[in-house]
């Protein structure tokens, strides 16, 4: 069968750039399996030169799973999107102007920096993240990514056996008191309760297991907490070592897809303040809770 893609790797074994496809199109079930297979080996795919809208993007998502409808986020009765399949991943406000220096979003969204796998704080988390570019400041911004598989084959034996059975606790209350965020509504704080996940997975499509790490992570259950802590530091030290990461340097019209259970990512800083950074993500669920999956 011919292939309807072409992939270049830009580092080895991890992350590669996808190209020979206008993803405005409709995607056949054939174009679908090809990039569900380069993501199995890549883990992330760049797609360049892809001038999608919301409605495009969206069935782009459609063509690969289902997508998820709940925001993470707070105040989300001030949404700047209508389309709930959209995640506004920007420093804009509902009127477009970039958000107040001091605006409750503005600080929660500092929590984006983090390392951290997307919706890992939710019973059945993501799959894979579909972030789109339609404005960029002049510098910063970057965007990085850190391949929890190969994180997981440089541990050894010994490591390996005594995380291999751990269960954490997840929740956007954790990542965001690292950076001091406490403010929560009551209803937030019920939206954000902590799930459990694995701290090991395992992906039956390649065979290979991998790291499940996110700045989410707040507790190991039966662990102390700071005995817990210390040790998921540790593995976040580790499993960021520049020789794990990708990191792309955007440009408008960039779709950058990474798969949340075989990696982790964050944003980097740029000047909020002055520079608009208009980003749109279609995040795709995965099948069921990770304790629901095979070990």
């Amino acid at each position: 069968m011919t292939s309807l893609l072409t992939i270049r790797p830009v580092t080895p074994g991890f992350a590669a750039e996808a190209s020979g496809v206008d993803l405005r199109q409709p995607v056949p079930p054939a174009l679908a399996a090809e990039i569900d297979a380069a993501m199995d080996r890549y883990g992330t795919l760049v797609f360049r030169d892809q001038a999608l809208d919301d409605p495009t993007q969206r069935a782009f998502g459609e063509a690969l799973g289902t997508i998820e409808t709940s925001r993470a986020t707070v105040d989300v009765e001030q949404a700047r999107l209508a389309d709930k399949t959209i995640n506004d991943i920007s420093n804009l406000a509902a009127d477009g102007t970039i958000l107040a220096a001091d605006a409750r979003r503005r600080m929660f969204n500092l929590g984006n920096q983090l390392w951290h796998s997307d919706s890992s704080f939710k019973a059945v988390p993501a799959k894979y993240s579909m972030l789109h570019a339609r404005v960029i400041p002049p510098r910063g911004g970057a965007t990085e990514v850190a391949d929890m598989r190969a994180a997981w084959d440089a541990l050894d034996a010994e490591m390996q056996e005594k995380l291999r059975d751990l269960v954490c606790e997840h929740s956007l209350l954790f990542s965001r008191a690292m950076l001091g965020f406490t403010e929560f509504t009551e209803a937030e704080r019920a939206t954000f309760a902590p799930v459990r996940q694995r701290l090991v997975r395992f992906i039956p499509s390649t065979g290979r297991r991998s790291l499940y790490l996110s700045a989410h992570i707040g507790r190991i259950v039966g662990w102390p907490v700071p005995e817990a802590l210390a040790l998921i530091r540790d593995l976040m030290e580790h499993a960021t070592e520049r020789r794990f990461v990708y990191s792309h340097k955007w440009r408008v019209n960039d779709l950058l897809i990474w798969d949340n259970r075989t990696t982790m990512h964050r944003g980097r800083p740029y000047d909020d303040k002055r520079y608009p950074r208009d980003m749109r993500r279609v995040t795709l669920t995965d099948v069921a809770s990770t304790l629901q999956q095979a070990a």
